[in-house]
């Protein structure tokens, strides 16, 4: 059973599709050209709002309100996502311009470190899933779901605190906790990279749909989109602290 700690990754995707044979069928490698294009298409749109913050804080909401219901149509009718993967891409692009240079602001420098770590990070993850030195057992994926979930539980716990005036300062806070948090949570970012890789590559030898190239496509993006903007998080504490 196939078992992921990204949400749009869940255990039963494949098993839900019918077999494509041997034609038309997803592939690794069609997975990784089509991740490279969303990748472009989030560099495009991001570019766009980067040097206009009028712009960037009309459309953060609702880049952040298209994103977030195009990311469930793509969950719950995959069959949609070679149209509904690269919007995401585009309103999550506007999401990253506007984040990215708010940031920049008031941390010069931080966005270029965010985005080498962020590669750097995608690398070492992919070396390490293909050299087998971390290997995606079941005991692996329960861990990662759990702490998936568990950090999501806390963010969702933490916004709608914040609704009645609570701040739950471990999130923001630049203490060493705070930092020691969100280094927790890059972590588990990075191992979700793990996770999705395996996921693709049984996907292919599943010789699942060919739509489903541009949905593990999606599914990764998703997940270097989490890790960016919790490295960008981390930097930023260490900053305020140092």
């Amino acid at each position: 059973m196939i078992r992921s700690g990204n949400p749009t990754l869940r255990d039963n995707v494949f098993s839900q599709l019918s077999n494509a044979g041997a034609y038309n069928a997803m592939t690794v490698q069609g997975t990784v050209n089509k991740s490279f294009l969303m990748a472009l298409l989030v560099v495009f749109s991001a570019s766009l709002v980067w040097n206009r913050p009028s712009a960037a804080a009309g459309l953060l909401l609702p880049s952040l309100a298209v994103g977030f219901i195009i990311a469930l149509v793509t969950v719950f009718k995959k069959e949609y996502a070679p149209y509904t993967a690269p919007i995401y891409a585009l309103t999550q692009g506007v999401v990253l311009g506007a984040v990215s240079a708010f940031f920049e602001k008031s941390y010069p420098g931080i966005v270029i470190q965010a985005v080498g770590l962020t590669i750097s990070t995608l690398i070492c993850m992919l070396i390490a899933y293909k050299t087998g030195i971390i290997n995606p057992t079941q005991r692996f994926r329960l861990g990662i779901i759990a702490a998936t979930g568990g950090i999501a539980l806390f963010y969702l716990t933490g916004l709608i605190m914040s609704f009645f005036g609570f701040n739950m300062g471990i999130i923001h806070s630049s203490t060493p906790i705070g930092i020691a948090f969100s280094a927790v949570v890059v972590i588990v970012a990075a191992l979700n990279l793990v996770i999705d890789f395996d996921f693709i590559v049984k996907g292919a030898a599943y010789n699942a749909p060919g739509y489903m190239e541009w949905y593990g496509a999606f599914a990764l993006m998703v997940t270097l989109i989490w890790l960016y903007l919790e490295i960008l998080r981390l930097l930023s504490k260490t900053r305020n602290r140092w």
